[in-house]
This record gives C-alpha cells, structure tokens and sequence, in this order.
C-alpha cells in the first residue's frame, strides 16, 4: 500500500509534536527522530545523541533554533554526503532552502528571538516551542519528499 507524501508529513509533524510536548525529546531531537521514524532511515535511536546540544539556540545560547539545526541533521541523513570528498551540492542547496523558507516564516532563525515573548519553561513557551517543532519537520518533510527524485535508497524503499 502506498503511503502519500501528505500522510508522512502529517505523521512526521504529529510525531515530533508528541516527542517535544510530551517531554521525550527537545526540539531538535524530535525533529530528527520523527523524521528518521517516519522515512525508515535506519539510524539507530542512540544517535539521537548528536542533537542533544542544539536546542535553546545550542545548548542555552540562545542562537540558531534547535528545531531548525535538527531539521538540518535530517535533510542531512536523506541527503548528506556518503563519503569524504563527495559531492555537497545538492545537500547544501536544500539546505539554504530549509533555512530561508523558516526565516521567511518567522523572521529569524535565532531561538531567543522567537521566544522572546514567552516565559521560559512556561506553558505557552512549550505551545510556541511545540508548533515551530512540528513547522519544522513538516518543511523538511516536504523538502525531502519534492527531492525523492535523488538517488538516496532511504526514500526508494519507502513506499511513496
């Protein structure tokens, strides 16, 4: 059975939803774990490890959104580079893509700036920090699934 492009990225963003609001995983986090769920990439849960230090702008700095770097790491485990001195074209045009369709979104790339309205740890800073969670993976989903058209033999085994 065929699964449509709509209903994985419904489920993706779903999913990373409930992993952040639910407290299992950081923005980050979740963004790359409902993405590597959801297309099968195989990538063990333990490697979840390599986006631990993101959110809250890395690690409380307040800088680049953990939820943006996490969907950086995502695009990168469809479309990273397999080998040293590989070509980085393709990964680093969607890439920029990710990154200046969210800025267009909401103004900024920086966490402190997108939850500068909000009590840290409030609820209405985790409703804010839920949703751009969720936006997130539903715009690396769709940049993923418009590019299936990429070698990668994670999206030539999922039934798309």
């Amino acid at each position: 059975m065929k699964i449509s492009n709509a209903e994985l990225i419904k489920e993706a963003k779903e999913l990373a939803e409930k992993y952040y609001s639910d407290g299992k995983y950081l923005c980050s986090e979740a963004v790359l774990s409902s993405v590597n769920e959801v297309l099968e990439c195989g990538m063990p849960e333990e490697y979840v490890r390599l986006t631990s230090g993101f959110p809250v702008g890395m690690g409380g700095g307040g800088c680049s959104c953990g939820a943006l770097t996490g969907g950086q790491c995502a695009i990168g485990l469809v479309y990273g580079r397999k080998k040293p001195g590989g070509s980085n074209r393709k990964i680093m045009k969607l890439s920029k893509e990710l990154h200046d369709k969210f800025r267009k979104e909401y103004g900024s790339a920086c966490c402190r700036v997108l939850i500068k309205d909000y009590e840290f740890g409030s609820k209405e800073h985790i409703k804010r920090c839920t949703k751009v969670t969720g936006d997130i993976t539903e715009l690396v989903m769709s940049i993923i699934l418009e590019n299936k058209n990429i070698v990668s033999k994670i999206l030539n085994t999922k039934a798309l």
